[in-house]
């Protein structure tokens, strides 16, 4: 534990590229997850194929691979280069969280009963209207639980951003450890207490509003 606290600094900064690198890509996952999940409920045909294709092929691969799409394969494939480091990690934790948001957000739509449906559709609103005004309303009070649990799941994942250029918590606790190799373990024990200040408080709060869902129900 001394190279850790010698080196506090760096584990300091560390802390805050992993708040940041979660913050900004829970943010953005969080409205293309909204995205898809709209798409997998929309009427229209190509938009509920589209986000079921996504989610379906995205959710069930390797996050790690999809850092090594973003690197190797995007450019010539999709013309599009991100640079390593936290660009490439908010944008892969991005598109890979927001499949997750997305069936989290559309178990909370499928909860909500149909007749609060038809009868919005029934007095003139439209399909984003009826979505937006009266079935995520609903479904969001069911949904948050779940979804602090993704995103506990999230915060966690960032560390495979480690090996592609970032030097967030798991990063230096590689580092630090090549460095200090007799200090490994109090090292990495620190790391997980960072990890583990951040997503306490997480979890505590899923398991309160699970309770108060349970009750209002």
């Amino acid at each position: 534990m001394s190279a850790l606290i010698d080196n506090f600094d760096l584990f300091a900064r560390a802390f805050g590229v992993t708040l940041w690198v979660s913050l900004a890509s829970g943010i953005l996952a969080f409205v293309w997850g909204l995205l898809l999940a709209a798409f997998r409920v929309s009427p229209v045909g190509p938009l509920r194929t589209f986000g079921a294709a996504y989610v379906n092929v995205v959710r069930n691969t390797p996050l790690t691979l999809m850092f090594v799409f973003l690197v190797s394969a995007a450019p010539s494939l999709l013309g599009l280069t991100v640079p390593l480091g936290q660009p490439m990690a908010i944008l892969a934790l991005t598109l890979y969280t927001a499949t997750f948001v997305c069936e989290a957000i559309r178990s909370g739509i499928n909860s909500v009963g149909v007749g609060q449906a038809e009868a919005a559709r029934s007095v003139g609103l439209t399909f984003v209207q009826t979505l937006s005004h009266v079935v995520l309303p609903q479904a969001f009070r069911s949904v948050l639980p779940p979804m602090i649990n993704v995103y506990i799941a999230h915060i966690k994942n960032s560390s495979v951003a480690a090996g592609f250029a970032v030097t967030e918590l798991v990063a230096i606790a590689n580092r630090l450890s090549n460095g200090n190799p007799g200090d490994v373990i109090g090292i990495f024990a620190g790391v997980g207490l960072g990890y583990l200040v951040i997503t306490v408080p997480l979890s505590v709060t899923a398991e309160r509003l699970e309770a108060r869902v349970a009750v209002a129900r």
